[in-house]
């Protein structure tokens, strides 16, 4: 059994009670905007979601809110391109380059898995998402080049595995990239109906951690060479 994949694992719990105090600091109240409306968005969807609820959680004003964001589809919008940066940059902070091809894979895989399972929020924007058919993201100006850096990602350590007869060749690094998030993702999307229907408690930090090395070696066992 190989040892277990440690990674980073910064989360960003849901929360919707409101935020104290309130200082003249546009960046911080739009980060607090963000926060809050992440959690409203994910647990309502957009049409459910409220702009009253989200300024009264942030101590602030609709006119504040629709004086940074434009509209409610606007905060929408600035919510789904702030969650993706978030998962992108941890990505970039594992610093994958310095670490062998195998074990640069299983610190990514690990990682992505664990993401999913502690920032449920992050599942359900994409699902409310796929939901509108991409119509929002469509609107992005920055989304592709943010999850160009994650193809990116898997294909610079897939290509030195590779070249080092590690990894076997013919893959693509979209659908190596595709299989890791379907993997990660079904732990928070099917939790509840799997968990009930099999008697499996997918919030159990043993079970959890099993899934993580499950899924990690799967994906090992599918690349190597």
């Amino acid at each position: 059994m190989n040892e277990p994949v440690h990674s980073k694992r910064p989360t960003r719990k849901s929360s919707t009670a409101p935020i104290t105090g309130r200082t003249n600091d546009p960046e911080r109240t739009m980060a607090e905007i963000l926060q809050v409306a992440t959690a409203e968005f994910a647990s309502k969807g957009l049409s459910g979601a409220r702009i009253d609820a989200i300024a009264d959680a942030t101590r602030t004003s609709k006119r504040m809110i629709y004086y940074y964001f434009k509209s409610k589809e606007g905060l929408y919008l600035a919510v789904l391109e702030d969650a993706y940066r978030r998962i992108r940059q941890i990505e970039t902070d594992l610093h994958l380059e310095d670490f062998k091809p195998e074990e640069a894979m299983r610190k990514l895989v690990g990682f992505t898995v664990e993401y999913q399972t502690q920032n449920p929020d992050f599942i359900r924007l994409v699902m409310n998402e796929n939901i509108h058919s991409g119509a929002y993201l469509k609107q992005s100006k920055v989304i592709h080049n943010l999850n160009i850096a994650a193809i990116d990602g898997v294909r610079a350590v897939y290509e030195r595995g590779v070249s080092q007869v590690v990894f076997r060749k013919g893959l693509d690094p979209v659908d190596l990239h595709m299989t890791i998030s379907a993997l990660s993702v079904f732990n928070v999307a099917n939790k509840h109906t799997f968990g009930l229907i099999f008697s499996k408690d997918f919030d159990d930090a043993p079970f959890q951690a099993q899934r993580r090395d499950n899924i990690v070696e799967l994906l090992i066992r599918f690349i190597k060479t």
